[in-house]
């Protein structure tokens, strides 16, 4: 069990007794062991001496990830954990998580020492105590910093300052003290909120930190509330990966869906769930002629995309001579001015209930529709003259998109007119715009271009008058242009990103490469796979695309313009990278199969290798495609005959499906057990060699031996008596660790390992070590076999087969080759 498993429990421990409203107030929410895993696997170097700095060290579960980590690279020899936190509550806990990585170091002969810091780091920090001088400068910083606003005039704004730190958040506080700390070369690895990426207040410490590290790594969440579930924190995160003092180079951006990190067993990698990979230059992230050093991450090329073609437009609202504010009306500060009805001495007062893609007003609720006219409301009041736009700063989970703008023309009675303050607005000088540009706006706000964009730059669900300000803008002729081919409000949202693209296409005189195309399509399929009865799980980005390369369909194309290919897992993944702009990581292709794949085949989208039914399902041949009565049903879709065809096609579905099992059934092979058990292996040389071992294997060299373990690799499950292999004194995490086949054989109380071995190889050295050591517990002594198909295939693998070890051969099956040792056939010691 690794440092990080102990830690991880004791983080439990530590979560449930420290008080909620202390650890918010502090800003402190403690990282799971999942994302513990993936953040120490990014630094690059893991030396022979290493110093880590871990500032808000909470149970510490960061530094006992980072020393599993330092331990499996095998290059470290003496490492430092130097960990501080605040809170006095989580000292047993740091103390018992370090004192197990001091326990595990020792078993592995590593030198380690370790240090906790009952102190405020950004206080100790700016008071230059020592800590942090010259002979404390480290190689490594892992970091889950607090999140928490500091005042201007604050004890931690003030100790920022001293240490030459501007900065209004206290993430970005750690963050900026710590790469002061870091050695030339050393590299820090931390998960903070993206709101540092953008905003004007977050400037100071972006060129701070540009300036100094070079940017390697970031990866982003899909969903704002995966990292942190557990404490319900709905802050949208990161993790950066940053080297001091290196030069800027090409930067790894990755994203996936949840949190579930893990070792992935064949490419011995960190991965996620439908983790996207893809490296980018620099100047795709922050662009060099933004002065306000701006960071834009896509993860994909479909976002990259959005970016680069809103990247068009650069104007700011004050180019536009445009302003746009919070509604200056607070309501309980003005109680005594609220009215429920409009009345002599009073005028509107526009509240978000108000707005319903127009202005209902007035309207029966619990909130007023006017506000009197009085010495104290006057000053909040503003002019009721031209074209407002007019955008609620609180989106619902519920809408399409986080920016809803709404236009408003001054048409209701009163010279003056008040703004809620839950509203944002955009003004000249406290009263409306001229009619073409407001609407210009109006289009530009609700488009689905600037949306994407939006969620990609910030995110959250509340839209502050601050985040209107930083969006760059069409210029004032083109808002004009869209403006003036607006003839009512009520546009529909394919009507608003149409003109845009008009405009778009009047700028560069092309509208190739739209990214919303793109989207339109996954949508789409998503919802045909919604509707051809996909389970949940299948409803998502992975299986739109891989429903979409099975058509290879384009963004562009026509679904009365299908074809059906054969393709693989990794033509598929291929085929989304090139064709739709989403890379996956390699380590995800069995997501792909066993996650959107096999129930496609289940649920009779798809046939399996319907051109081979009995091809091997671990051939690279191994092939997907759509299945004939589906392709004609799929290209209706869009036009009147739609939905009868898949009423047609699901009222049929289910004895399609039967059609297709069985199919399939009559390729596998059939094995029936030592107990009588039935069962069917996939097709396949390797599935027949597995068959052979079992009946004619077994009953000749181990006679009444029991089958404990059949990996098939065709198998949804593989056939295993996992209890009774522990009672032989054997215990076993991942069924992947196990040879192909393994027989007890209670005659001579013996466990006989078998390798299948058709494409891959056979006990060698290596194997053999990892066998041993997995079976070093085992009751029974260990017999270790090789078995091939033929002598042809095991001469290919002659020079590699360790010695103490035993050769089957399936064409010859009365005959043995034992690797020499002083006996045939038993266990050596």
């Amino acid at each position: 069990m690794t440092i990080l498993h102990h830690a991880d429990a004791i983080r439990v421990q530590a979560n449930s007794a420290l008080d909620p409203k202390i650890k918010s107030n502090l800003g402190q929410f403690f990282t799971s062991a999942p994302i513990c895993l993936y953040m120490a696997s990014l630094f690059d170097n893991i030396g022979r001496d290493v110093k880590l700095l871990d500032p808000g060290c909470g149970s510490g579960s960061l530094s006992a990830a980072f020393t599993d980590e330092a331990i499996a690279r095998g290059q470290t020899e003496s490492l430092s954990l130097n960990t501080f936190d605040i809170e006095e509550r989580v000292v047993p806990y740091i103390n018992e998580t370090l004192s197990i990585c001091a326990s595990k170091a020792l078993r592995k002969d590593l030198s380690l020492t370790t240090s906790f810091t009952l102190s405020d780091f950004v206080i100790t920090s700016g008071e230059a105590s020592g800590l942090f001088g010259e002979d404390a400068k480290y190689t490594h910083c892992i970091m889950n910093p607090p999140y928490k606003k500091i005042a201007t005039k604050s004890e931690h704004r003030l100790a920022l300052r001293a240490a030459g730190v501007e900065t209004v958040n206290l993430y970005t506080g750690f963050l900026a003290l710590a790469i002061q700390q870091l050695v030339e070369g050393g590299e820090l690895v931390a998960i903070v909120p993206r709101s540092f990426c953008n905003g004007p207040y977050y400037k100071p410490f972006r060129e701070l930190m540009l300036k100094e590290t070079a940017l390697r790594h970031i990866h982003i969440f899909d969903s704002r509330n995966n990292a942190f579930s557990d404490d319900e924190v709905l802050q949208e995160n990161i993790i950066i990966h940053l080297v001091k003092g290196e030069q800027q180079e090409s930067v790894t951006i990755t994203s996936s869906p949840v949190a579930d990190f893990h070792i992935d067993v064949d490419s011995n990698t960190v991965s996620a769930s439908d983790m996207t990979i893809r490296t980018v230059a620099f100047e795709s992230i922050v662009n060099p002629q933004d002065k306000d050093r701006f960071i834009h991450i896509a993860a994909n090329q479909r976002d990259q995309a959005i970016i680069d073609r809103l990247g068009l437009f650069t104007t700011s609202l004050d180019e536009l001579e445009v302003k746009v504010s919070t509604g200056p009306v607070v309501d309980f500060r003005l109680k005594d001015d609220l009215r429920q009805e409009i009345e002599e001495g009073a005028v509107p007062l526009i509240y978000p209930v108000h707005l319903n893609g127009g202005i209902d007003w007035p309207k029966k609720s619990k909130k007023p529709n006017a506000i009197n006219i009085s010495d104290k409301s006057r000053p909040w009041l503003w002019k009721h003259e031209g074209h407002f736009v007019i955008v609620r700063r609180f989106s619902s989970k519920e809408e399409k998109r986080r920016i809803v703008a709404t236009p408003y023309d001054s048409s209701l009675p009163g010279d003056l007119i008040g703004f809620e303050n839950k509203l944002n607005v955009f003004h000249a000088q406290k009263a409306g715009l001229d009619r073409e540009l407001a609407l210009g706006l109006y289009v530009y706000l609700n488009s689905t271009l600037l949306d994407k964009y939006y969620r990609l730059f910030g995110g959250h669900t509340q839209v502050n008058a601050t985040d209107l300000r930083n969006i760059h803008y069409p210029t004032v002729e083109s808002l004009r242009h869209i403006g003036g081919q607006v003839t009512h409000s009520g546009l529909s949202q394919k009507q608003i990103d149409d003109l845009l693209d008009k405009e778009f296409y009047n700028m560069t005189g092309n509208n190739n490469n739209n990214p919303l195309k793109t989207q339109e399509k996954i949508e789409q399929a998503i919802e045909i796979i919604t509707l051809l009865g996909m389970p949940p799980a299948q409803q998502n980005e992975r299986s739109a695309l891989t429903f979409l390369a099975l058509l290879n369909l384009h963004p562009e194309g026509s679904w009365q313009e299908l074809e059906k290919p054969m393709l693989g897992v990794t033509p598929i993944m291929s085929w989304a990278k090139d064709v739709f702009g989403k890379e996956y990581a390699p380590n995800t292709r069995e997501t792909f199969r066993r996650q959107t794949l096999h129930q496609f085949v289940d649920g009779g989208l798809t046939l399996y290798n319907p051109d081979k039914p009995d091809r091997p399902v671990n051939s690279p041949k191994a092939c997907y495609q759509i299945a004939p009565e589906l392709f004609e049903v799929l290209s209706t879709y869009g036009t009147e005959q739609w939905e009868d065809s898949v009423k047609g096609w699901l009222s049929k579905r289910n004895t399609l499906v039967a059609q297709y099992a069985a199919a399939r059934e009559m390729a596998m092979i059939p094995l029936t057990l030592d107990d009588g058990t039935k069962i069917k292996l996939s097709p396949g040389d390797h599935s027949q060699l597995i068959h052979d071992i079992v009946v004619e294997f077994g009953p000749r060299f181990a006679p009444g031996a029991e089958v404990i373990y059949l990996g098939d690799t065709g198998a949804k499950e593989d056939f295993f008596k996992k209890e009774r292999l522990a009672e032989l004194g054997v215990t076993v995490d991942r069924k992947g660790k196990l040879p192909d086949v393994v027989l007890y054989w209670p005659q001579k109380d013996w466990l006989l390992l078998i390798e299948s071995v058709t494409s891959h190889g056979p006990v060698d050295g290596k194997r053999h070590s990892e066998l041993r050591e997995l079976f070093k517990h085992s009751k029974p002594g260990i017999v270790y076999v090789t078995a091939f198909p033929d002598r042809k295939a095991m001469g290919r693998y002659l020079a590699d087969i360790s010695w103490e070890t035993e050769v089957w051969v399936a064409e010859a099956p009365t005959h043995m080759i034992h690797f020499n040792g002083d006996r045939f056939l038993g266990p050596h010691e």
